[in-house]
């Protein structure tokens, strides 16, 4: 690799090194909804009341419960991420052709519980999986061999959240906050040419924080079969001791950071509102929410967008069972980077573009959603959920390579499925 080209793209590839430890979900690295009923209706929550799950949706909608709630299950996550190299005139290179991410399956774990203590009080507890995956490259081609490859990336993002929502009530208002630990654990591996013609392996292991946030909501029904409601969720900052840094340190001998990067990363503040409306059997919800990636620390260094998300859904209920369809989208918080002038500005144009769809394509703007409840009893029922991303394929300029590598764009197309399912007891 020329020494020329290797300094210009550094800047670049550690950033989007960082960027690639992310989590490949949906609204950026964000559930639509964690839960079977919400995830069957698009994600819609803020002003629909799905019992003991919705803590994380709207915690004031937890008032609707009658008297112990208890919800567990999980979502088995499977996304498909297919990346090629494009050399000049867009057709693949044929030595490279198209990397495949063996990070293609995750079980997502959920639990709730909400407890309706008098006619105005309302307490809960749970612990949800937000998500959790990452990219696996080892079995795909490096740049030792000649092409600028993927450098056999692992990485591994496992975020959780456990919350504990009180709620007041009084007649059609109902008021809540939910304070929030999250868990998160992190790792980075890759395997990165060094300027002798080597590979340097670069990883710190396993890297675990706890943060601390809130979410605040309220709604209010009107009694006419009309409710509105609105959330708002705190960001919450996360510390993964070495990771970062690490995954940053290589570049720093080469003139690309005066010191490595911090491993400070924030998941963002959510803000949100929405309604519903019943008339007899039929349920209709929408839900607008905006995800502030721009303005946490970390993300807005990689350049994200901040994220307007819109979900529809509808629920047809009928004695002991219950249909429900969605659809949720979210213009992808990942953009191209465009409108470099300077050669170095061209090289980090092109390696965040290159390692942001490669490593990170948290790319998913469409969803279409079915889902269903079942009662055997007046207190016991298992709801189901599936989930489609649908394909959604990205190609940003690198032109930065097509010198030394005949590369000058790279094309991801990602497409999610997944099955949620959870057993809810009520008493």
């Amino acid at each position: 690799m020329k020494t020329s080209t290797f300094t210009k793209v550094t800047t670049g590839i550690a950033l989007s090194l960082v960027t690639s430890t992310m989590l490949h979900a949906t609204n950026g690295d964000t559930l639509i909804a964690v839960g079977a009923k919400a995830r069957g209706m698009g994600g819609v929550g803020i002003a629909m009341s799905h019992g003991a799950e919705s803590t994380i949706s709207n915690p004031a909608m937890i008032t609707t419960v009658e008297g112990t709630e208890i919800s567990f299950g999980g979502t088995i996550f499977m996304p498909t991420i297919e990346t090629t190299i494009n050399k000049a005139g867009m057709a693949p290179i044929p030595t490279q052709e198209t990397l495949t991410s063996d990070a293609d399956m995750n079980m997502i774990p959920e639990v709730s519980l909400a407890h309706k203590i008098n006619e105005n009080w309302y307490v809960g507890i749970g612990m949800w999986g937000t998500a959790g995956m990452g990219t696996d490259y080892r079995d795909m081609q490096n740049m030792a061999v000649g092409q600028f490859g993927n450098l056999n990336m692992v990485t591994n993002l496992q975020l959780m959240q456990f919350a504990v929502p009180i709620a007041y009530k009084a007649d059609g208002l109902s008021v809540a906050v939910a304070p929030i630990l999250q868990y998160g654990n992190l790792d980075i591996n890759y395997a990165m040419p060094n300027r002798s013609g080597g590979i340097d392996n670069v990883g710190a292991g396993l890297a675990q924080d706890f943060g601390f946030g809130w979410s605040a909501g309220l709604s209010y029904d009107f009694q006419n079969g009309l409710v509105i409601g609105a959330v708002y969720k705190s960001s919450i900052e996360m510390d993964y001791n070495g990771q970062l840094s690490t995954a940053t340190a290589p570049f720093v001998a080469m003139g690309a950071f005066p010191a490595p990067m911090s491993d400070t990363l924030e998941q963002p503040a959510e803000i949100g509102v929405g309604f519903s409306y019943s008339m007899g059997q039929h349920t209709f919800a929408f839900d607008y929410k905006n995800i502030q990636w721009s303005s946490a620390t970390g993300y807005k260094e990689f350049q994200w967008e901040d994220q307007d998300v819109y979900a529809v859904g509808y629920q047809y209920a009928q004695d002991n069972w219950a249909l429900r369809v969605g659809y949720n989208y979210a213009s992808s918080a990942v953009v191209e980077q465009t409108g470099a002038t300077t050669m170095a500005g061209v090289g980090a144009q092109s390696a965040i573009n290159f390692f942001n769809l490669l490593g990170f394509p948290a790319t998913q703007e469409q969803h279409i959603t079915f889902g269903g409840t079942y009662a055997f009893s007046d207190t016991f029922s298992l709801d189901l959920a599936y989930v489609r991303g649908l394909s959604n394929e990205e190609t940003f300029a690198i032109p930065a390579f097509a010198m030394s590598f005949g590369t000058d764009s790279i094309t991801t197309d990602h497409t999610e499925d997944s099955l949620s399912f959870q057993l809810t007891y009520k008493f």
